[in-house]
């Protein structure tokens, strides 16, 4: 099918573009960008929308297999495509790991059965993700994975992160780590500080972070290895990355929404969807999260959605699981806090959420909307007024730390491939 999306404002990093018009897809690619006088098969009327290239996220965890009560790869797929999210990589700590060639090319093909967004499988770096063996890394690209990860399970030993990095380096693939020294972290439930003491809760201290992140980007730098850190939190290591990016060491990083916007003050109210790995810290370190973003220290936005059934979620705080989801919430509670209300452009949003994750992840037809590229596009409305409720999600899961919260930035339109899989009208 061919569709003409006309009148809208195409917002593109990779092509320095913020200008209204046009865009024609044919098939699954983009044709024409600009002004468009072809006939198409269908047209959406476009204006006062955004046009952006479809938004990348390269965290996410679906649960499947495993734990399919909280999320199949089916349901997160469809929370996607409701948040602008045209592709996502997901994590390998399900049941059993994706740490075998089979076990990616069951989520590749769970992916397409969904029939949404574009769906890979992230695999693990070690079998089982006991950090002990390296997986079947040439097994696990050819099974679809983009990436190497035992996110949820730091990587302690050195030596073994230094293998993953000299392995990966044969696949171009990038190792996403988990960064956090586990030992430091031991039981911590939150941020380790005065508010912890007080609350009578065990904290986590931004030292295991910090220590984490300086061991990690020793090994990149003495590896030629590509690092990505995961879910910075940490002003200090934030810093970290800044200084190894200084050095030309080959690392890339992630912030996610809710340590972008949320402070530890939140625990406060011992709700649990407050309680998240890393935890919520300082207003300090907030503020150098948004700068490290601003300044490029820091290149992708990732929600790390992270789904938890209400039976597990409510339990009191300390014993509640760790994780919040994010795919339906954050395109707009970034647009509306960072962007509407805050120091950040609309371009460079799309940057941090598409553009960017897509290049780190070798995704080359992706995030981006030239003639020839993925006709992977979102189409978000910017000035309406929302309040998000997660009774409306298409996730199976609740647990957002972000309800009730008056947004704007709503998703009117998902296409993937030229082919449109979410429409807010339907």
């Amino acid at each position: 099918m061919s569709i003409l999306i006309r009148h809208a404002r195409i917002v593109d990093p990779a092509g320095a573009t913020d200008e209204i018009g046009d865009v024609l897809i044919e098939g699954d690619r983009v044709a024409e960008v600009g002004r468009v006088s072809g006939p198409a098969e269908r047209v959406i009327e476009a204006d006062g929308l955004v046009a952006a290239p479809g938004l990348v996220d390269m965290h996410v965890h679906f649960r499947e297999p495993g734990d399919e009560e909280a999320e199949t790869i089916a349901s997160g797929s469809a929370a996607a495509v409701a948040g602008g999210f045209t592709t996502v990589c997901v994590m390998p700590n399900t049941t059993p790991p994706i740490d075998t060639e089979a076990a990616a090319e069951f989520v590749v093909l769970q992916g397409k059965r969904a029939g949404k967004a574009d769906v890979f499988p992230v695999g693990a770096v070690t079998k089982g993700l006991a950090g002990e063996r390296l997986s079947e890394m040439g097994g696990l690209v050819r099974g679809g994975a983009v990436a190497f990860s035992d996110d949820g399970n730091p990587i302690r030993s050195a030596a073994m992160l230094r293998r993953a990095l000299l392995y990966s380096r044969m696949f171009d693939k990038v190792i996403i780590d988990h960064a956090v020294d586990a030992d430091l972290a031991s039981d911590g439930v939150m941020n380790s500080g005065v508010l912890s003491a007080v609350l009578g809760l065990p904290g986590v201290s931004a030292a295991a972070e910090d220590v984490a992140v300086a061991r990690d980007i020793r090994l990149a730098e003495v590896t030629g290895g590509r690092l990505h850190v995961a879910h910075l939190s940490t002003a200090g290591a934030v810093d970290l990355v800044r200084d190894a990016k200084s050095r030309g060491i080959s690392v890339t990083s992630e912030v996610t929404p809710h340590h972008l916007l949320l402070t530890e003050e939140l625990v406060e109210t011992f709700d649990p969807n407050f309680k998240m790995s890393p935890p919520l810290r300082t207003e300090a370190d907030r503020e150098a999260l948004v700068e490290g973003l601003l300044d490029g220290t820091v290149d992708a936005i990732a929600t790390d959605h992270a789904p938890h059934t209400s039976e597990a979620k409510e339990l009191e705080f300390s014993f509640a699981p760790f994780g919040v989801i994010g795919l339906e919430t954050a395109l707009a509670v970034v647009y509306t806090r960072l962007v509407a209300d805050g120091p950040m452009s609309l371009l460079q949003m799309v940057e941090k959420m598409s553009t960017n994750p897509a290049r780190i992840l070798g995704l080359e037809s992706k995030g981006a909307l030239r003639p020839g590229a993925c006709a992977d596009i979102v189409l978000f409305d910017v000035e309406t007024p929302w309040t998000i409720d997660p009774a409306r999600f298409f996730s199976k899961s609740r647990n957002t730390p972000f309800a009730g919260m008056e947004v704007r930035g709503r998703v009117r339109y998902t296409i993937v491939s030229g082919r449109v899989v979410y429409d807010s009208q339907e």
